[in-house]
């Protein structure tokens, strides 16, 4: 694969054993319209993020057969999808690079569509944007309040139905891998790092195999990590919440005086001071909170630990 242009799809691989020989025949098919429509060979990274079911000994058996040439990574335990990601980034060799997930809910045919715009020069980045769903009910419903808050507190540039898959040329990948954040967002540093974007619209199947691990716990992790990662909302909040609490305590204060002049309160400053403490204990709660969110992710940062360790690599095909 030498010398040879090359696109890497990079695939975090997580309880999805059920999914693989299906996605690998499809991988096969795409690798041979890419070849045929813009001569580029095409190159799997699959990156086993610490799965506990049998997914690595499957793709041990499956990579061998196929016409690609493929890297099977794994990491040393879980260390996230995000983080599978940017380990699939770092190890891919081409010249772009997507990603799709395991599971096969996004159509692998986006693949191929990313191509277009990044070959033909007209972007570096091309986003998959959800134009509808095949999910239930109660899972549409959470993805769309999910993202409409996630548009409206941290990025109103973010498509509403949310990104979940991209491709990029080299540069874009080399900047995304030199940006190692801690408890951070791939998808949004996407959108920070800026360059040319476009966007390609899709439908989300439903999922045949397994079930999502996407709880609410970690939808809300996820928004929280964007949230103190990408916005100072909250310490601007909290800063509108001490100003009005400051003209609240200062309005009740003047009541409060005027009314022990005029001998209307026998019992002087009892409920105001109950009032004020519990005000501004609770606001000052919420500061300490907020603050402590920042020093933290800023504490995490300076550790400089990697955010995934490979334990072991191995390379199938042509290299």
């Amino acid at each position: 694969m030498r010398g040879e242009p090359v696109y890497s799809i990079v695939i975090p691989v997580y309880n999805n054993a059920a999914s693989l020989p299906e996605l690998v025949a499809v991988l096969d098919q795409v690798a041979a319209t890419v070849r045929d429509r813009f001569a580029l060979v095409t190159e799997a990274v699959f990156v086993i993020d610490g799965s506990p079911d049998d997914s690595a000994s499957v793709l041990e058996r499956l990579l061998p057969t196929v016409s690609f040439p493929a890297q099977l990574i794994r990491h040393s335990r879980n260390f996230g999808s995000f983080a599978a990601i940017r380990t699939g980034l770092a190890a891919a060799r081409g010249r772009h690079v997507g990603m799709i997930a395991a599971d096969l809910q996004e159509p692998p045919e986006l693949l191929v569509s990313f191509l277009e715009p990044l070959v033909g020069g007209s972007a570096d980045i091309v986003v998959g944007v959800r134009e509808g769903r095949e999910d239930p009910a109660g899972t549409r419903l959470g993805s769309a309040l999910f993202w409409r808050l996630y548009r409206r507190l941290v990025n109103h540039e973010m498509p509403a139905g949310g990104v979940d898959l991209f491709a990029c040329t080299e540069t874009v990948r080399d900047q995304l891998v030199r940006l190692g954040e801690a408890h951070s967002s791939l998808v949004g540093l996407v959108y920070w790092v800026g360059f040319r974007r476009v966007e390609v619209g899709y439908r989300r199947r439903a999922r045949r195999h397994g079930r999502s691990g996407w709880s609410l716990r970690k939808r809300f992790d996820y928004l929280l990590d964007n949230l103190f990662a990408f916005t100072d909302l909250p310490i601007r909040l909290l800063s509108l919440f001490g100003l009005v609490g400051t003209l609240v305590m200062s309005v009740i204060g003047l009541v409060t005086v005027v009314a022990r002049l005029l001998g209307v309160i026998t019992v002087p400053g009892y409920a105001q001071t109950l009032l004020m403490v519990m005000f501004f204990g609770a606001l000052n709660t919420l500061g300490i909170g907020l603050v402590g969110h920042y020093a933290w992710r800023t504490y995490e940062n300076t550790k400089r630990r990697p955010l995934a360790i490979v334990s072991e690599t191995r390379r199938f095909g042509r290299d």
